[in-house]
This record gives C-alpha cells, structure tokens and sequence, in this order.
C-alpha cells in the first residue's frame, strides 16, 4: 500500500532542527526540571544533595550522569502524592499502574503537562502516518492506565475523528469497524490478533477491512508478529513506545517511511542507554537499559529513571531525533 509521508509543512520545525540546536534546548529544559524537582520534591532535593549535586552545577547534558537514578521504588516509597512537584488542587488527572506487584506508581499531570501529551501523541500519530480527518479506532483500556487516554486526546489534537472503543467486546469492535470503516487502530498487536480472529469468525476478511494504519503498543512484540498482523489484515503495523511514569504512550514513535526503530521525542524525554549492572551510561549503539529524564513535566518531574526496558539508542533517520531499538525483552531484576 502506498506510504503516506508527511510533507514539511506537516512537521513540527523541531522534527528538522540541527543536533546542536536540539541539544540546546535540551540542556535549556534540563536544567529548569532539576530546578523545579529539587524545590518543590523532597525526594530530589536529598538525592542530589546526597550526591553532592545543585541544580546550578548542570552546565552540559553530560552532567546528568553524576545524578543518582529514580525506579519504581522511589515512586512506591512516596504514594501516593509525595512525589509530585506542584500542589495537588493544579493536578488535572491521575493516573495509575495496575499495581500487580506492590503498589500501584502514581502519575500526576498539570494542564499544561496534559497538552504537551496531547501533542506528543499528536505527533506520533502523524509520524506514523496519520492525518486530520482520518477515523481513529481506540481500543486502548480507558481508564487509570494511560493507553486510552493518551491515545484519544492525541487524535483529537490531529484533527482527527475519536473512536473511544476501549478494550474488550470483541465481536462490537468488528462490528464499528465494518459501520463506521476507521482507517487507524491504536490497540495492543495481540488483540489486534484478536479482532482479526473475531471478523473471520464473522466472515469477514480482515484484508479488506478499512483499516489501513495499526499503532501498537503496551506490550512487547517482534518483527515476526508485525509480519503476522500486515498480512493477516494488509495494513502498516506501527510501534508506539511509552511508560506513565514518563508520560504515558508518545515517548517515542516508529515513523511509517523508515519503520526502523522508534524516533524519541528528544525535545520532551532525554534518553540515555546505561549498563543494567553498573548503571554506567554507554555510548549510542550500545545495548543497555533505557534510562529517561523528563524535560518538561509539571506535575511528576522524572530524573533518570530506569525503565529496565533494554535496547539501544540509534542515529537519526526519518527524523532528526535520535531512535531507539525496537524493544523485546527486559531486565528482570527491580
């Protein structure tokens, strides 16, 4: 099917900008979140105290090394609210992890955190191929986790028209698909399997199905499945990475001209990749866990933290932010 690439009037100037001019406002937005985390989370104020750190020692974006990491942990020490950086009554929304293993980490957005999601996830979309106007099918749980709602104020922000699905009813979702003809699907890759299993039963034929678009994410899966899901349906099947604690879904985006890796929203979330074991931090191309600061976040400010997801960070390609490795397994170990 034919490639819909995105004209340049379509991206956003930072999508294009220089490495250096990216790398300056980065530092720019790093130094004002350590700033905002050490005055206003206790939390950070002693951890960098601890390590000997100031805000106004970070001069490079290398300086950020000598910082200690944040993990779940910290995030679970501090529930429900201890580790948001602005007074609870400007939170606008909670959201929470299923808390399967323990308590559940806490994610607090302001407004202003809320629209920077909002155009993350935008972006995302476009990246992936989509446009205004296109129907957005939203199978993502609504709800505490970020999925659903990430995914809808993003396509509401493209100008696109909001299927909010959610998960589950399977033989519905066949049903709104064939009624209302989505071109996009944001969903899991394995309910995706799912629905296609469902239309058949139906009799109907996944391939000729409206669908022409598939963002998928919440879940690890391989090139083999993305195989599976483009013939079983005759769609581009798109990865979307992201984590609440972060901000949600919209970290980073695979682009649909080069469907090579995942471009980070480098401009939002500064990656870097470190040894699991050592937590030194490796140079680009070097397998390792991925490690995320937060640039622009009001309300959950997030330094270093380590997602325990492992992969490695990519030159540029269909944009001029770095990417990420496809990712496929975890470090177990908390």
């Amino acid at each position: 099917m034919p490639v819909r690439k995105p004209a340049p009037g379509d991206l956003e100037p930072i999508e294009t900008a220089s490495r250096e001019e990216l790398e300056a406002l980065q530092l720019k937005r790093l130094q004002w979140t350590l700033r905002h985390a050490y005055d206003h989370v206790p939390h950070y104020r002693a951890a960098l105290e601890g390590a000997g750190f100031h805000p106004n020692d970070l001069k490079a974006l290398s300086d950020l090394a000598r910082l200690p990491f944040t993990t779940k942990k910290e995030l679970r020490d501090h529930y429900p609210f201890g580790m948001f950086a602005v007074p609870r009554e400007q939170v606008v929304r909670i959201h929470a992890s299923s808390g399967t293993t323990g308590k559940p980490t806490v994610v607090g957005y302001t407004r202003s955190d809320i629209d920077v999601w909002a155009t993350v996830m935008a972006r995302s979309i476009r990246a992936a191929g989509g446009r205004a106007g296109d129907i957005v099918h939203v199978a993502y749980g609504y709800g505490l986790f970020t999925g659903g709602l990430g995914a809808h104020y993003g396509a509401e922000k493209l100008g696109c028209t909001v299927v909010p699905m959610s998960g589950g009813m399977t033989e519905r979702q066949v049903q709104l698909i064939a009624d209302f003809k989505p071109t996009i699907i944001m969903v899991t890759p394995s309910y995706m399997l799912a629905i296609a299993e469902e239309m058949e039963r139906q009799g109907i034929d996944p391939r000729g199905c409206s669908l022409k678009i598939g963002i998928f994410g919440a879940e690890p899966w391989t090139p083999t499945m993305r195989e599976a899901i483009e013939a079983k349906l005759d769609i581009d099947a798109i990865d979307i990475y992201g984590l609440s604690e972060v901000i949600g879904p919209g970290v980073a985006q695979e682009c649909i001209e080069t469907k090579d890796g995942l471009t980070v929203w480098e401009d939002h979330f500064y990656p870097e990749i470190v040894d699991p074991e050592t937590g030194k931090v490796l140079p680009d191309g070097e397998k390792g866990e991925l490690v995320f600061t937060s640039l622009t976040k009001e309300a959950l400010p997030i330094i270093r933290y380590r997602t325990r997801d492992l992969t490695r960070l990519l030159p540029p390609t269909a944009r001029s932010m770095r990417r990420i490795e496809k990712i496929t397994g975890r470090r177990t170990t908390c």
